[in-house]
């Protein structure tokens, strides 16, 4: 009898989420309701935390170990300025489908809603500026950024403390194996973690389809359907370009790294696949210290779908309120979108926090997100899944940039 892949048990625990969920909703009362996405959402929480557990140690000691070998600060120069380079394009990207999609379909129109009256309390924190964004990628305390999955923080550290290791000499090697051992640890912690992944899938997906029900797509639904068309061509569009640099290996790519797309969108969360995602790309032929650089930066610097989301989302709002922007305004809403996101990923509802600071540059009424908060969950997964996709290709094309990447092309019929 042949063994279930890891995604062939998630994707049986989504279903079992999506029937379970909807004969509670159904056949519950709304109190009943509440108490079994209460108890439910236990089983993801805890598994999201074990994920949590080992993101900062499993960032500090694979980045450590991968600037060392790195060899000098050119080569992390170097590739870092490649790796930012490929991130800026791939939002600018990422966005100007957006922007493009919602420009020629007002989906938000048809709510025809009324400007209100004052400005009302949102419930999401907007004032991001230049400062709070500058001061926020430098710890005032590694161990304090570590407790908190900084992860932008923690890279930053991880750098400085990289270079200085290397540049020791033979004391430095001592320190280099001791983290090498300690990433091989975590990584074994993983695996043992990824056993409760198909479980915390279903637990997701029962809790909100028990509360929402299928009436969350009924209302919802062209905007829905339209969001995840358009994810789906922004995944096209990455691979096709990625496809420039390896060919037909993108395939392969994509292949390799199926069960962590699918973790990160049954449980709405990238961060659930990052542990993994490191052995896959490793597997597939990137060498350890480019993804051990360039995964943790892009978790900070390269959400795609979060992207994407952002400009959809400001733009639906602008249009249900019947606010008109120019061609030049959608333009410098795009801009200010891919500044004003970077390095906030440990920010609770990051998108929508980014979105709440534009609109309200733009005269938009931040109300309007309201709209979207009810449904952000069936957002979430499609933007967690296409940042998993995103960061992946963005260490593929890297390490194939340098020269480095592994393996050889295959024929995929």
């Amino acid at each position: 009898m042949p063994k279930v892949s890891l995604t062939g048990w998630i994707m049986i625990a989504m279903i079992a989420g999506v029937l379970l969920g909807l004969w509670v909703h159904y056949n519950c009362t709304t109190v009943q309701i509440g108490t079994f996405s209460e108890m439910i959402n236990v089983v993801t929480d805890v598994f999201l935390r074990l994920i949590k557990m080992i993101i900062a140690p499993l960032v500090f000691s694979t980045l450590v170990v991968g600037i060392a070998k790195l060899g000098d600060i050119r080569a992390v120069g170097r590739i870092g300025g490649k790796t930012l380079l490929w991130f800026m394009g791939a939002s600018l990207l990422s966005l100007s489908l957006g922007l493009l999609i919602m420009h020629n379909l007002p989906l938000g129109a048809e709510l025809n809603l009324p400007m209100p009256a004052a400005a009302g309390a949102t419930g999401l924190e907007s004032s991001i500026t230049f400062k709070s964004f500058v001061t926020h990628i430098f710890p005032t305390s590694i161990f304090e950024a570590m407790a908190t999955n900084q992860i932008l923080q923690i890279v930053v550290f991880a750098v400085f403390f990289g270079i200085a290791t290397a540049s020791i000499g033979e004391q430095g090697k001592v320190v280099i194996k001791a983290l090498d051992s300690v990433s091989l640890i975590i990584l074994r912690m993983t695996g043992y973690v990824m056993y409760l992944a198909p479980v915390a899938a279903m637990a997701a997906i029962a809790s909100v389809m028990a509360v929402k029900g299928p009436e969350l797509l009924y209302t919802y639904g062209k905007f829905i359907l339209v969001f995840y068309l358009a994810i789906l061509a922004l995944g096209v569009l990455l691979m096709s370009i990625a496809s420039i640099f390896i060919g037909r290996r993108v395939l392969e790519l994509v292949m390799n790294i199926k069960d962590m797309i699918l973790l990160a969108f049954s449980t709405a969360s990238s961060e659930a696949a990052f542990p993994r995602l490191i052995v896959e790309l490793e597997n597939f032929g990137c060498p350890p210290k480019i993804v051990s650089f360039v995964l943790p930066l892009g978790y900070s610097f390269n959400l795609d779908g979060s992207m994407l989301y952002m400009s959809f989302a400001s733009l639906f709002v602008a249009q249900a309120y019947g606010v008109q922007l120019t061609l030049g305004q959608e333009v410098s809403m795009l801009l200010v979108l891919m500044l004003t996101s970077k390095g906030i990923a440990g920010v609770p509802r990051a998108a929508l926090v980014v979105v709440a600071g534009t609109l309200s540059l733009y005269n938009i009424p931040q109300q309007g997100l309201l709209l979207l908060l009810g449904i952000d969950q069936i957002f979430d997964m499609a933007r967690s899944a296409t940042n998993v996709l995103g960061n992946s290709i963005a260490s593929v094309v890297v390490s194939k940039w340098e020269g480095e990447l592994e393996g050889s092309p295959v024929n995929i019929k």
